[in-house]
């Protein structure tokens, strides 16, 4: 037993090498056993948070429930992957209306493509010296991919529900390997948020109800991505400039001073989108969205819901003869949902009893 237990010990080291060799920034290994992790999700779930991502619900109490997700896990191996890139700055992109804010997650190649190619190799490397059965995991599944990095010492938990490392904030992301081999599991790190509050004060829409419980319907993550429809009118002037995804929880976090910029292309900017301004954004053709956000994970919102956070965020935008000309280009758009929200957002510019053609 002491053979194997050791023998298990130097592939965990291997596995380690060869997730640095493959641009990991650190791998670690979890225990199956998240039953203390249920209640929160079955709270959290039936005070409605989860909004419109049905599926949340849909799987239940799966996603703490590894085995039973894939059948004969015993281990979970988490790995994370820088991503801030070397791009324009965020603050500045934030603080002028007239340009467009992008997540700079999003800024480059699909993440899930990226990880899921990596993680692959890694099983690809321990299946070499020692076969066993796995799966991949990159956001395509319920896993509660926070709950497993925080258990086995891969970061903790931050009060805006995202993982923090010490030495590498929060601006990476995550992916799980699942498999049937009895790895020896990491320990925890303990929590180093302390009594700072920042990235709650920091959401623009209060989304960050309290301590490490989050408010997906307030989010503007969720509001510009995930969300389906209409943009609630109360919360669209907290959108500001963000047509996808937001970062302010995180630029605020004091631990991101110590983040690092990847060293991964794929994830540098493609197509100006750290740069680019919010009226050459909203003339993009479906053809031209298709084109440049191709293999990148803006592509899955589409062209119109696109075109719907951006008329938001034109809306936010000071009144100019730009902003006038680029709304009124879309007044009589194909989708109602473009319309309505290009409607909503002239008569910010232009209130009752103006002329909006003038």
């Amino acid at each position: 037993m002491t053979g194997e237990t050791e023998s298990l010990a130097a592939l965990v080291a291997r596995i380690r090498q060869w997730g640095t060799e493959l641009g990991f920034g650190a791998v670690t290994i979890a225990d199956i056993d998240l039953g203390s992790a249920e209640e929160g999700l079955e709270r959290w779930l039936a005070a409605g948070f989860h909004g419109g991502m049905d599926y949340m619900a849909r799987h239940g109490m799966k996603r703490a429930r590894p085995a039973e997700l894939v059948p004969g896990t015993l281990r979970v191996i988490s790995a994370r992957m820088d991503y801030w890139p070397q791009a324009d700055d965020a603050g500045a992109a934030l603080a002028d209306p007239a340009r467009a804010y992008v997540s700079r997650y999003a800024l480059g190649r699909d993440y899930h493509k990226v990880l899921r190619k990596r993680l692959q190799q890694l099983a690809d490397r321990i299946a070499a010296v020692a076969p066993h059965g796995y799966r991949v995991f990159v956001d395509s599944a319920p896993v509660l991919e926070v709950e497993l990095a925080s258990r086995s010492g891969l970061g903790w938990r931050g009060k805006h529900t995202l993982l923090l490392d010490r030495s590498a904030g929060s601006w990476f992301f995550l992916g799980e390997l699942f498999t049937d081999l009895p790895l020896p599991v990491d320990a925890p790190v303990t929590p180093h948020c302390g009594s700072c509050h920042a990235c709650i004060d920091a959401c623009p829409t209060g989304a960050i109800v309290e301590p490490y419980r989050v408010d997906a319907r307030r989010c503007i993550s969720y509001l510009t991505i995930e969300l389906d429809g209409a943009i609630p009118e109360d919360l669209r002037p907290l959108v500001g400039n963000r047509i996808y995804g937001c970062d302010d929880c995180q630029l605020v976090c004091p631990w991101n001073r110590f983040a690092r910029i990847t060293a991964e292309p794929d994830f540098s900017p493609r197509h100006r989108l750290d740069q680019a301004t919010l009226c050459e954004l909203f003339a993009w053709t479906a053809a031209e969205f298709d084109e440049r956000t191709a293999g990148s994970a803006i592509h899955r919102i589409g062209h119109e819901r696109w075109l719907r956070n951006i008329a938001v965020a034109l809306g936010n935008a000071p009144t100019t003869p730009e902003v006038l000309a680029a709304l009124r280009a879309r007044s009589d758009d194909p989708s109602a949902l473009v319309r309505e929200h290009v409607a909503w957002a002239l008569a910010r510019h232009c209130p009752a009893g103006r002329d909006a053609r003038r």
